[in-house]
């Protein structure tokens, strides 16, 4: 027997198929009007399953310290990170995440002096990937700094992402605190004599724990300009550190690494205040390391857990993700920067309420202003 369909019936595939096929459709001429209708139809889907965040970040945290800091100076900006675009016939959540991002940081009243992008906008530096992050961050009402991560560059040695966002390593001035961007993920080249094609090479780096690639680093040219960059500023100069790998050594068998980081901490010594901001770990994470604090962002696309060697001592960990939950972990979130360059951080965990950790916590090595530790810690 023979069951027929009713006319006009679709499949929950035929219908998922179309929706992904008119996404990419839009995005390929996106523009400030179009953006709003496609984040729109993808906040709905979000919502209609359930998945959309209970609490919004930023009237509670942002809002308040906005006017807080306004007394005083210092200026605050927005972050999204680690994106990890996929060509539209592998992966379109991670559009949808960015897209939600993008929102987030277009409600903020009063908007940030700047948005920072920290890293791995692509998962496989192709063209593609790049442009259609490229499409959906230029409907960012907030003027954008970019990071490069070893997801965007290893393909091509970032011929692409040069193209659309400039020089990965540069610096500015910001109401009083000079502002640095490293590219912190140089490694050294494993694949000239393994013969491998670019695609391979990629592939290499992409696999972080496959044992193949050598540990990020800075590098000897990188680490003169920034001694260059900083020569002639003062020790009283408030200095905030862009890196997508953190600066410090947390667990090489990740790469969640920065094999020169002591010889860049060397030169960050002599300066009184110094604040790390990084990507690529994609989880809430704070150390402090003499006179640098330094934080984490979180991801748009999935939460990492923490290294199994163990967290450093002033860490803030983020609650168990659900997994059957993929936007649970991820989120985007802000930092409220005084004028001595020590910051607020604040995550914006989809999902849940957000968290601060704030500079009084970070001056008083942990003993003050202390967020709630969650009741189930991270895997």
């Amino acid at each position: 027997m023979t069951i027929k369909k009713p006319l006009g019936f679709k499949s929950i595939e035929t219908k998922h198929l179309e929706e992904r096929d008119d996404l990419f459709r839009a995005l390929k001429n996106l523009d400030r009007r179009s953006f709003l209708k496609v984040s729109a139809a993808a906040f709905g889907a979000v919502a209609g399953a359930g998945l959309n965040s209970p609490h919004s970040f930023q009237p509670v945290n942002v809002a308040q310290a906005q006017t807080t800091t306004g007394k005083v100076g210092g200026f605050t900006f927005a972050y999204i990170s680690d994106s990890h675009l996929y060509e539209k016939t592998i992966n379109d959540r991670f559009v949808n995440a960015l897209m939600r991002a993008v929102d987030d940081v277009n409600a903020m009243n009063p908007q940030p002096d700047f948005v920072f992008y920290g890293g791995d906008l692509a998962q496989l530096g192709a063209a593609k990937e790049l442009e259609t992050g490229a499409a959906i961050l230029k409907n960012l009402k907030a003027p954008i700094k970019m990071m490069v991560g070893e997801h965007d560059w290893y393909l091509d040695m970032g011929e692409k992402w040069r193209s659309l966002f400039g020089e990965p390593t540069y610096s500015f001035d910001m109401k009083g605190v000079h502002c640095v961007v490293l590219n912190s993920v140089v490694e050294k080249d494993f694949w000239t004599a393994r013969k491998l094609t670019p695609d391979q090479r990629m592939h290499t780096v992409a696999g972080l724990d496959n044992g193949v690639q050598s540990p990020f680093s800075v590098g000897a040219d990188q680490r003169k300009w920034l001694e260059n960059d900083l020569k002639g500023k003062s020790a009283d100069t408030p200095l905030i550190v862009f890196s997508h790998s953190p600066l410090y050594k947390l667990y090489k068998n990740w790469n969640f690494w920065t094999d020169d980081a002591d010889e860049v901490q060397a030169i960050l010594k002599r300066f009184n205040k110094v604040t790390v901001f990084h990507g690529h770990t994609h989880q809430m994470l704070t150390n402090r390391i003499g006179n640098i604090d330094f934080h984490g962002f979180l991801s748009t696309a999935w939460p990492w857990p923490y290294a199994p060697q163990g967290l450093p001592a002033m860490n803030i960990q983020m609650g168990r993700p659900d997994p059957f939950n993929p936007n649970d972990g991820c989120g985007d979130g802000s930092a409220i920067v005084y004028p001595d360059g020590l910051a607020d951080k604040v995550y914006n965990l989809w999902n849940r309420n957000p968290v601060t950790v704030s500079k009084t916590y970070m001056t008083s090595n942990g003993k003050a202003d202390k967020p709630e530790m969650p009741k189930l810690g991270s895997y």
